[in-house]
């Protein structure tokens, strides 16, 4: 066993030397504390307010001698507070109670200041937990507050509000997530939980939520689909395991991706792709190059895009992943140096049988070609645009058009069940890209009125209404990569806002195009006081949960992106079936057959939710149909084919 006697033998002077034989004696990594002082209040008595301090065992603190190796000694007993061996802790336990404060002021060497131990971690019934070394609990109030003499206002506050919001309790949070510790911190999430009627859905949400803690889009889209599948569950225990066996994903690759810029200075950035689900057959599902891409977006896109897929006419399974490379101010050298590297590691994962990836946010065209031209390079085998030979590698304007077109599509399927049409409402639209320019292209055939479109920057809003001549300069300004301020020059009367989003500019329809969780619950006030009646998804889940709540009682009828956006995916697996030749289509089948497959959508849907007893006139019919259907789809597939 390693001695650790105070200066003796060691050849060590100072604390610091103690610290690292802690370490190197295989003791657990304690928990720092900077800059406290050259004196500090310590009540260590139990307390006056708070009867479950009675009778807590607390940190050994022996009087002080004018010895030094005696006062380094007594540090330790404060250091090693949460390692006292279990007889001087039942001692502890024996103190009389009659005293109800003992007080001990004790002044600190500075060189002990940055290395005095205030808070450990430990295991409590199974759940790791951070104890404080001073009151040896953990949500419970601290007796005083260790930088000084703010006790008494401290001490107004409730118990737990105090110890989480106390200083030593966010040190201890902070260090305990920079450790390498393998148990997962316990912290408070920013999760958003919805109240569920069953036990049973929300014993699966806190599964989720114990598995995964940190991963909040994901969160947020399990249970939002969970949410819809309540009714299905109740009517159908059988579906509870496989649900849960769904909401793993079948395999999550995580890697390195090394690039040079033009410099000749080395980056790395991170690449992820997630095979969700290929119960129903090969993955499909986008690439997104973008600063804040991570495993839980990766997992989302990949969960909503295995829905997605399940709703089209064509059985796919869903994939999702990316960089959190953004191309943005980035050379064209260096983004197709960065494309090679990202295909090295992931070629390996695809292939027309198991994965073919497709763009999203970062990724376009030129992306797609740099990327396709390294697995081409690797994988020794043509596959154009990673879905079929007879399509060039870039992709047909088709497909590209088809996600945009069928939301437009899908709104005016809502509106006729009102009797009502397109012509003459006004539609705000958020994004720039493919599908945004897109919607707006539709949205002027039939006679709507768009009035915005907005980038990362703020959004640019036409009162008068963007007709056919305006959105072709929208699209010019978008191909050479320009701001859309660059619009108000030929058109004065438009305004653009600085860091603002269009919900509040006052409209029939909202077309959300731009990414997740675009519209949060302020956000959804300004559209119900805007007069939006109907919210057509266009990007994954764009409205946060708060904001859903808002919309929901509103009686705003939102339509999902699974179905709403499904065009792309079903003209998509056309461009892989041979017996399709989509070069050869005219516009006009191209639209008739894309207007079949999102009636198609929208009729199951519909139907699901009605089987389930969801009335067709709440404002969530779609949502719940769609997700009910899918996972049907999906749980069917899963039963055949046994525990895969």
């Amino acid at each position: 066993m390693l001695m650790l006697a105070s200066g003796r033998g060691s050849g060590m002077n100072s604390a610091m030397d103690e610290i690292n034989l802690l370490r190197q004696a295989g003791q657990p990594h304690p928990l720092v504390m900077r800059g406290i002082g050259e004196e500090i209040d310590l009540e260590i008595g139990p307390g006056d307010d708070d009867p479950s301090f009675t009778g807590t065992p607390l940190v050994a603190v022996h009087p002080q001698e004018s010895s030094v190796a005696e006062e380094q000694e007594d540090h330790k007993q404060l250091l090693l507070g949460s390692h006292v061996p279990n007889d001087d802790q039942h001692d502890l336990g024996k103190l009389p109670q009659g005293k109800r404060k003992k007080k001990v002021v004790k002044k600190w060497r500075e060189e002990w200041a940055d290395t005095y131990k205030w808070a450990y971690v430990d295991v409590h019934e199974g759940t790791t937990r951070i104890f404080c070394s001073i009151c040896r609990e953990y949500g419970r109030k601290h007796r005083r507050n260790p930088y000084g003499n703010e006790g008494s206002r401290n001490m107004q506050m409730s118990a737990l509000e105090e110890h989480n919001n106390s200083l030593l309790h966010k040190e201890a949070l902070r260090l305990q997530m920079a450790s390498k510790d393998k148990n997962p911190p316990v912290v408070e999430r920013p999760v958003y939980v919805k109240a569920l009627m069953s036990k049973t859905a929300g014993s699966i949400v806190e599964s989720i939520l114990r598995r995964d803690p940190c991963e909040v889009e994901f969160l947020q889209s399990v249970q939002e689909v969970i949410n819809s599948l309540e009714p299905v569950l109740l009517k159908n225990s059988q579906y509870i395991h496989i649900l849960e066996r769904l909401l793993e994903p079948e395999r999550m690759i995580i890697f390195r991706v090394p690039w040079v810029d033009d410099r000749g200075e080395t980056h790395v950035n991170r690449g992820f792709r997630v095979h969700f689900s290929q119960v129903l057959g090969p993955c499909r599902g986008g690439l997104r190059f973008h600063s804040t891409m991570n495993l839980s977006i990766a997992k989302f896109m990949a969960f909503e895009q295995t829905l997605k897929n399940a709703l089209s006419p064509y059985k796919l399974g869903g994939a999702g992943g990316g960089s959190d490379f953004d191309p943005k101010g980035k050379s064209e050298n260096e983004i197709m140096r960065f494309c090679q590297s990202f295909m090295d590691e992931l070629y390996k994962y695809l292939g027309p049988d198991q994965d073919l990836p497709a763009e999203d946010m970062g990724v376009g065209p030129r992306e797609m070609g740099y990327l396709f031209g390294r697995y081409r390079r690797l994988a020794g085998h043509f596959q154009g645009n990673f879905t079929g030979p007879k399509i060039v590698w870039s992709g047909s304007s088709l497909r590209t058009e088809a996600t945009g077109y069928g939301l437009v599509f899908f709104a005016r399927l809502i509106l006729a069940e009102m009797n009502k049409e397109l012509k003459g409402l006004r539609c705000v639209v958020s994004g720039a890209g493919k599908i945004a320019m897109h919607v707006l292209e539709k949205l002027l055939a039939y006679g709507a009125i768009p009035l915005t479109i907005s980038d990362s920057k703020g959004y640019l809003v036409d009162d008068d209404g963007i007709d056919f001549d305006k959105f072709s300069l929208l699209r010019d300004i978008k191909a050479q990569q320009r701001s859309l301020r660059e619009y108000l020059k030929s058109f004065p009367r438009a305004k653009y806002y600085d860091d603002a989003k269009p919900w509040q500019e006052p409209c029939d329809i909202a077309f959300p195009c731009s990414s997740q969780n675009e519209i949060d619950q302020p956000d959804a006030i300004s559209l119900v006081n805007a007069g939006c009646r109907i919210l057509i998804e266009g990007s994954s889940m764009p409205c946060t949960p708060q904001a859903v709540d808002v919309l929901r009682k509103a009686r705003i009828l939102i339509a999902p992106a699974k179905a709403a956006s499904a065009g792309g995916v079903a003209v998509g697996e056309l461009e892989i079936n041979h017996e399709y030749n989509l070069m050869q289509w005219s516009g006009e089948d191209f639209e008739s057959k894309l207007q079949e497959m999102m009636k198609q959508t929208y009729e199951k849907s519909l139907k699901a939710s009605n089987e389930y007893g969801i009335l067709k006139d709440s404002p969530e019919a779609l949502v719940h149909g769609g997700n009910i259907c899918a996972f049907l789809s999906l749980a069917q597939a899963l039963m055949e084919q046994g525990c895969v």
